[in-house]
């Protein structure tokens, strides 16, 4: 019989598991080499909230989460301290607060979670928990999908390809069912009985087994198709323009020749495409009268696509609008097209409920406040289709599946990760771009400001990086893939949105069983 002051209160030990889980998730994302870790960062935790009230469980999650998020994300403050000039102790508020957030769906997942107790469907449920919350993390109050527990897994080819079925969150879900059968196994109580483990020890064997076979399975077609498909010449042009002069008008020149001269030093290899980072001319492109006339006739000598990132404006009668945007030069045509960035950085690029929040200002040095773009329609050229994602909009799943759903076959990433410094957040972010291949079966060419710029294969594999804070030139062949969609292209997050339905239902019942409960109680006390 557990005591209520163990069920309900803390000791040093359960908060010491607690800790341990959220360092060993935080060791399992790059840029370590731990990702080992992901199928084991969680059995600490389960065994601190073994027996738990679902409060205890609940702060029990928190303090998880803050370890995990607050060692995972601490580049925030260099981002806000450094480049926003907010000051180290409000800095430190901000990562505080975010971590803080972010732990509270980590405490949900062990509330829900100590309410299973002995269920028969413990592993498979508790997994549903993790799963269905990342997916509410990564939606609610605009989301903030960053280094779910899948990610962890990018550098495993045969483990991610089951994305282009499940998406990130397929893989999630494995990782989060062997930590449940790994516990249950480890520290195996009276109940549940040994049969009902065995064939939660079968279920999990089933899952890993097929993942592996299905990566297979994929890989060698992959490979098959990719020495028949159309092939372009693709450079990436990594300028290296430092963030406290990027934005600098007499820096201007020197940034629009440096940016020149790196395409320049691809013309023998006749590339098709050219692409260049997000912001990469720091002026309006649209109306520059000194630089507008260089970069189209630069475009046109050649033969190649050119995309690269601009602000841009729109007047309106009543006020002016900017855009984070991305723009196209079709060489022969002297087609000018455009992409606006959708989803944009809260806080960084506009400000949530300004109307409430007059007090905080914007970290970038722009024009004014973004205005997010509308179309997920893929920019055209000759012989293939370019879907466009702006800095972090690679995190987030929907926004490359609109864009492979709507005819692109080629993703294109621009980023400006100057913004975080020499910190683990630029491999972070490469990181999670992997999946948006794999589950959409598109290459992509990611080019960034200072780095990690990249060419990534429909499988997932990085085929070539640069140095981080450095000029570079990426060169190689793009593979083109067929139009075939993906089942993921097709169907999107129907897997996470019924695990996430599977955890309200259940969030419900026990809900109901405590409210009944309760009122037992009271009862019998009167």
């Amino acid at each position: 019989m557990i005591s209520p002051e163990k069920r309900n209160g803390l000791n040093l030990r359960s908060c010491l598991l607690a800790v341990f889980s959220g360092f060993l998730l935080t060791a399992a994302f790059p840029p370590g080499y731990f990702s080992f870790m992901a199928w084991v960062a969680l059995i600490p935790l389960l065994k601190a909230i073994e027996n738990r009230s679902g409060f205890s469980a609940f702060k029990l999650g928190v303090i998880a989460g803050l370890t995990h998020f607050l060692s995972l994300i601490y580049w925030i403050i260099v981002v806000l301290e450094h480049y926003g000039q907010l000051g180290f102790i409000i800095s430190l508020i901000a990562l505080v607060l975010l971590s803080f957030y972010l732990s509270l769906f980590i405490g949900l997942f062990s509330c829900l979670t100590a309410f299973l107790k002995d269920s028969r469907l413990f592993v498979l449920l508790m997994a549903c928990f993790w799963v269905g919350l990342e997916y509410a993390k990564g939606h609610f109050l605009t989301g903030f999908p960053w280094c779910l527990l899948g990610y962890s897994q990018f550098e495993h080819p045969y483990i991610i390809q089951i994305a282009d079925l499940f998406g990130v969150y397929g893989v999630s879900f494995l990782v989060a069912i062997v930590n449940g059968v790994l516990y249950r196994t480890v520290f195996r109580t009276a109940r549940p009985a040994g049969r009902v483990l065995q064939w939660e020890i079968i279920f999990a064997a089933i899952l890993l087994v097929g993942t592996l076979a299905y990566g297979s399975y994929r890989l060698s077609n992959i490979s098959i198709e990719n020495d028949n498909t159309k092939k372009i010449n693709a450079a990436i042009i990594q300028g290296n323009i430092d963030q406290s002069l990027k934005w600098n008008p007499q820096f201007q020149k020197q940034t629009v020749l440096t940016y020149e001269s790196l395409t320049r030093s691809t013309f023998s290899f006749e590339p098709q495409l050219i692409v260049w980072p997000e912001t990469s001319l720091p002026f309006f492109f649209q109306n520059n009268r000194d630089f507008t006339p260089l970069i189209l006739s630069m475009t046109k000598e050649s033969d190649a696509t050119l995309i690269f990132g601009s602000p841009a404006f729109k007047r309106t009668k009543a006020h002016v609008e900017f855009f984070n945007r991305a723009y196209m030069i079709e060489a022969r045509a002297q087609h000018v097209s455009h992409h606006d960035k959708i989803h944009l950085v809260p806080f960084g690029e506009y400000v949530p409920l300004k109307q409430f929040l007059p007090f905080i200002h914007r970290l970038v040095e722009s024009a004014g406040d973004f205005t997010p773009g509308t179309s997920t329609t893929p920019l055209k050229s000759d012989g293939f289709s370019v879907g466009i994602l702006i800095c972090f909009e690679a995190i987030f799943p929907e926004l490359a599946r609109d864009l492979a759903a709507n005819g692109a076959n080629i993703l294109v990433n621009l980023t400006n990760d100057a913004w975080y410094g020499m910190t683990s957040a630029p491999f972070q972010h490469l990181s999670m771009a992997v999946f948006r291949c794999v589950e959409n079966r598109r290459p992509m060419l990611r080019a960034a400001n200072t780095g990690i710029s990249a060419f990534i294969g429909i499988d997932g594999r990085i085929q070539e990086t640069s140095d981080l804070f450095k000029e570079a030139v990426l060169m190689g062949a793009v593979s083109i893939p067929s139009s075939r969609k993906s089942l993921y292209t097709r169907i999107g997050d129907i897997f996470a949105v019924g695990l996430l339905f599977i955890t309200f239902l259940k969030a419900f019942w026990f809900f109901l069983q405590y409210s009944k409960k309760r009122g037992t109680g009271e009862k019998s006390q009167k």
